[in-house]
């Protein structure tokens, strides 16, 4: 070896060494990169979705635009990527540093832009949304094609450095979900969630810096100019990998969805539930991109190739048996729980593979592999988002969770088929595997109902002894109600109410919406905020003392529900009712003319997603701007020490009312014998609720009027505590506000 060649050889390990340190340190960087990306998403949704409401609509909305965003900032990483001596590291710190800069300011903004914008239609909705998270998201978005752009040429594998790209940031994202669901969104709240990730942001920015500055620019222009070996050339057109990454990214967001409403429905939509399922999945995606990275790089491209339709074959098979399995485990109790994480994983894993597998087989490992990795990421986008408006709308309206379910995991077939015969394989395996492909279909679209066709009744009881069967189910776009045969009525898996307006035979506190008389002289004008059963809107609607009643209510399904029981069926025809489809929070919004001389709440339990959003301090001062002067509030706390804490502290007097806090700025007048009055004038449906001729009765309402003893009593046993005695009780505790989320994030860490 001559002195020559020995100079050339070291020359050249020393750029392949350096090429292989700074894929590390991108990997390092892209990995915490994920981390503030998730968290921003997070809080950035929630945020949202105080402006817009939590109603399906809306939350597809505000998901489709953060997608969109990032779609967009992709192009322009795509042409970012074009420029050979582009500043990688640099252009990272900058990145990293206008995104903690917008993400320190968003909440505020985002609270600004709400003042101003309510009762928006949902297109303006749609292009408020985007507006408001374009920034950032084109920001993070135009990281990956950069990244790809820079690290394919030495790589000569495309799906290699996708795989590898795709799989530190989405990683980074899931361990980001964990992190908020136990620790930043229970202790921190919003504000302090979005500090953490803009100084995670800036730890970023500054490690890229410091690592560049070590370098200098001589690291990264060795690196940029190592010879390129020659490409291997696209197996497969572009349009063709274009139309099976929008394919792919319409049925793997549609099993996201899929998964966080059956999910949700077993849980009893807690939001520490969506976190873990989004953690699963995301993890699960980052795993299955990994994989096919190596296998890009480790395999003859024809297994490659066979491996990607297996892939989507097994994704197929672990999402026909999610369903099933979850039927015959749910006797494990909240255990399985954890088998459907697992499942999800599994189903996660096999569809991220694809993106990889089809930047490998489609795109070149030249000068254009970051333009045209930006269209790959770009279309799998726009199917993603596609799959969330027309999965989000239309078919979790149109079909129940048994066929969706079917439905994807068909889709997911046929595309594995569809691939199969897309594939420059052997006509002999593309037989075989197409053949595999649309028997499986066939399979799930028979079978598949068969297998979990008691899985809603499974998941709601878990294996209860004495449980009882389902007589009527609804399920939609908002969630899944059911009805036990003895009139319970459940909202996606939780007690939701019962159907009973009989005082004398109280089963479910029906006594606490009898009592709005007790609170308040002349209640003409009220607004009740959550329908359920419409028990509780029967009984005020039939008030003597109520004029009109408007009733907003979240989850059109439950109207089918009263229109089939008597006891409440005449309220969708009481001339008094109006009743609305929307979010109470945004309907009051929206609605800033509107008064009433009382607004009721019946709201679900304190711990549940988004339930925060009618509770917090910032609600109750909307509340107060649509009462009358004496007005009251009135609305469930479910036991909750906090609620209670936060309703008398915002109000200028109040008390605990069962499990009910009714409070006013007024002082309350608490007139037992008007109560007692209006009790035995009640009527529903034209029939006395209370006969005076009958000892029973009489001794039901001596019963009631005793209870103005514990106005002055002492206990919290008692039916009535006063806000001086509650803030007594609670000393200490922290008010509920929208940046601390109360209990919804705490509670399943036992921090009520």
């Amino acid at each position: 070896m001559t002195t020559l060649d020995w100079i050339a050889r070291a020359t050249k390990a020393r750029r392949a060494e350096t090429g292989d340190q700074l894929t590390r340190i991108l990997c390092v960087l892209f990995f915490f990169s994920g981390f503030p990306a998730l968290i921003y998403q997070l809080t950035w949704q929630r945020a949202l979705f105080r402006i817009f409401g939590v109603n399906i609509e809306s939350v597809t909305i505000v998901v489709t635009a953060f997608m969109l965003g990032l779609g967009i900032g992709s192009l322009a990483g795509g042409y970012l990527s074009r420029w050979r001596g582009l500043p990688l590291l640099p252009l990272l710190a900058s990145i990293e540093l206008l995104t903690g800069v917008f993400g320190v300011a968003s909440l505020k903004l985002f609270d600004s832009v709400g003042n101003w914008t309510t009762g928006l239609p949902l297109p303006a909705m749609a292009v408020l949304s985007l507006g408001l998270v374009i920034v950032p998201t084109l920001l993070m978005g135009a990281t990956l094609p950069v990244l790809v752009g820079h690290l394919a040429r030495r790589a000569n594998h495309v799906g290699k450095v996708l795989g590898l790209l795709y799989y530190v940031n989405t990683l980074g994202a899931g361990a980001a979900c964990l992190v908020c669901a136990v620790i930043l969104f229970p202790f921190l709240g919003m504000q302090g969630s979005v500090y953490v990730a803009a100084t995670i942001n800036a730890l970023v920015a500054a490690g890229a810096l410091a690592m560049n500055w070590r370098d200098g620019a001589r690291g990264i222009e060795s690196y940029a100019s190592l010879p390129a070996r020659a490409p291997a050339q696209p197996r497969l057109k572009l349009a063709f990998v274009l139309i099976l990454a929008a394919a792919g990214g319409f049925v793997s967001l549609s099993y996201e969805i899929f998964f966080v409403h059956v999910v949700s429905y077993a849980t009893g939509s807690t939001a520490t539930a969506f976190a873990v399922t989004l953690a699963a999945f995301l993890v699960g995606l980052a795993s299955g991109s990994r994989q096919a990275g190596d296998d890009c790089a480790a395999l003859a491209p024809e297994l490659a190739m066979r491996r990607m339709v297996a892939a989507l074959l097994y994704a197929g098979i672990a999402g026909l048996l999610f369903l099933p399995i979850l039927d015959h485990l749910a006797w494990l109790g909240a255990a399985v729980n954890g088998a459907a994480f697992v499942l999800i994983y599994f189903v996660a894993r096999f569809w991220g593979s694809l993106l990889p597998y089809l930047g490998e087989f489609g795109i070149a490992a030249d000068e254009r592999a970051g333009m045209q990795t930006a269209l790959l990421y770009l279309a799998n986008i726009v199917g993603a988002a596609t799959g969330s408006v027309i999965t989000g709308f239309v078919l979790m309206d149109l079909l129940g969770t048994v066929a969706l379910g079917t439905a994807l995991v068909v889709a997911g077939f046929v595309l594995a088929g569809s691939l199969a015969g897309l594939l420059p394989l052997s006509r002999l395996d593309k037989m075989r595997r197409a053949g595999i492909a649309a028997t499986a279909a066939l399979l799930a679209l028979f079978a598949g109902p068969r297998w979990s066709d008691n899985v809603l009744a499974a998941l709601q009881w878990k294996g209860a002894p004495n449980a009882q069967p389902l007589t009527h189910v609804v399920e939609n776009r908002n969630g899944i109600v059911t009805v036990t045969a003895d009139g319970t009525v459940m909202g996606n898996g939780m007690y939701d109410g019962r159907f009973n307006t009989d005082l004398k035979h109280d089963r479910n506190g029906i006594v606490r919406p009898y009592a709005l008389s007790l609170f308040h002289p002349a209640p003409r004008q009220v607004l009740m905020i959550g329908l359920s059963s419409g028990s509780w809107a029967q009984v005020i609607a039939n008030n003597p003392e109520v004029t009109a009643l408007t009733v907003v209510e979240i989850n059109p399904g439950y109207l089918q529900l009263i229109a089939a029981e008597p006891d409440v069926a005449s309220l969708l025809t009481n001339p008094k009712v109006t009743i609305v489809t929307d979010d109470g929070r945004r309907w009051l919004r929206a609605n800033a003319d509107r008064r009433f001389d009382a607004i009721v709440s019946n709201t679900t339990w304190h711990f549940r997603a988004n339930v925060t959003n009618l509770v917090s301090v910032e609600f109750l001062d909307l509340v107060k701007q649509h009462l009358n002067p004496g007005g009251i509030f009135f609305y469930n706390t479910t036991d909750s020490a906090r609620i209670q804490r936060t309703g008398c502290l915002a109000f200028g007097d109040g008390a605990r009312f069962l499990n009910h806090m009714v409070v006013s700025q007024a002082p309350i007048r608490w007139d037992f014998g008007r109560w007692r009055r209006t009790l035995a004038a009640y009527q529903i449906d034209g029939k006395p609720q209370f006969d005076l001729s009958r000892a029973d009765d009489r001794a039901k309402l001596d019963e009631l009027q005793s209870w103005e003893g514990s106005l002055t009593a002492r206990g919290v046993t008692r039916p009535i505590e006063r806000c001086a005695d509650i803030l007594s009780r609670t000393a200490g505790q922290e008010s509920v506000t929208d940046d601390n989320m109360g209990s919804e994030w705490r509670h399943s860490l036992g921090l009520d």
